[in-house]
C-alpha cells in the first residue's frame, strides 16, 4: 500500500476510535465470508464491523489516545466500532460466538477503559440501554423532563455502564484486570470461501488480512 493510502487508512481508523464509545477486537480466522456478513448485519444498528491491518491499527489507536490494545493486535483482526449501545453489541458478539466458536473476542475498550474478554462477557450480561432507560423513566414519572433527558443521552457518554460492569464483575468474583486473549478457536469447517482471504473479506476501513 502506498504511503498516502496508509496515511488515509490510519486517519480513518483514528476517527473511528475517536467517534466510537467502545470498540471490540476479534480474531475471525476460520469464519466464512457469509458468516462474517451475518455478524456484520446483526450489529449494524449499533456498530460497524471492519477487517483491519494490525500495524495501521496500532498507529491509529496511538493517535486516538487508546491504550491497552497493542498486544492483542496479532493475527487476523476485525474490530466492532460501537456508535450505539455497547451492551447490545456485546450481547450480539457473545451469542454469535456460541453458534460460531471460531470467532474469538480478544479485547476491547469502553470510554477509554481497556476491557478483557471476560469483562466483555460481563458487559453482555447487563440490561440493554433501552431496558435501563425504560425502568428509569418508569421510576421518574413525576419528572418527565428528567426522563426525556435520559433518553436523549448516549449511554457511552456516561459512567453508568462502566460502573455497573465493574460492580457485576466484583459480585461474581471476576477480575477487572486485563487478561490474555482466549486461545484461538479451531477453524470452522467452511462451506464457502474462508474469510481470511483478503480479496473476499468484507472491509469497512482497511483491506482484510493479517499484518503483524
Amino acid at each position: 500500500m502506498a504511503t498516502p493510502e496508509k496515511a488515509a487508512a490510519i486517519a480513518e481508523l483514528t476517527e473511528k476510535f475517536r467517534s466510537s464509545g467502545a470498540a471490540v477486537l476479534t480474531n475471525y480466522r476460520g469464519l466464512t465470508v457469509s458468516q462474517l456478513t451475518e455478524l456484520r448485519g446483526s450489529m449494524r444498528e449499533h456498530a460497524t464491523y471492519a477487517v483491519v491491518k494490525n500495524t495501521l491499527t496500532k498507529r491509529a489507536a496511538a493517535e486516538a489516545g487508546i491504550e491497552g490494545l497493542d498486544e492483542h493486535l496479532v493475527g487476523p483482526t476485525a474490530i466492532a466500532f460501537v456508535e450505539g449501545d455497547p451492551v447490545a453489541v456485546a450481547k450480539g458478539l457473545r451469542d454469535f460466538t456460541k453458534a460460531n466458536p471460531a470467532l474469538v473476542i480478544k479485547a476491547g475498550v469502553l470510554d477509554g477503559k481497556p476491557l478483557s474478554p471476560e469483562e466483555i462477557t460481563q458487559l453482555a450480561d447487563l440490561e440493554s440501554r433501552e431496558v435501563l432507560l425504560a425502568k428509569l423513566a418508569g421510576a421518574m414519572k413525576a419528572n418527565l423532563s428528567k426522563a426525556a433527558s435520559l433518553f436523549a443521552a448516549p449511554l457511552s457518554q456516561t459512567a453508568r455502564v462502566v460502573d455497573a460492569l465493574r460492580a457485576k464483575v466484583e459480585e461474581q468474583g471476576g477480575s477487572t484486570a486485563g487478561s490474555a486473549p482466549a486461545d484461538e478457536a479451531p477453524e470452522a469447517a467452511a462451506e464457502d470461501t474462508p474469510a481470511e482471504a483478503p480479496a473476499e473479506a468484507p472491509t469497512d476501513v482497511a483491506e482484510g488480512g493479517d499484518e503483524s
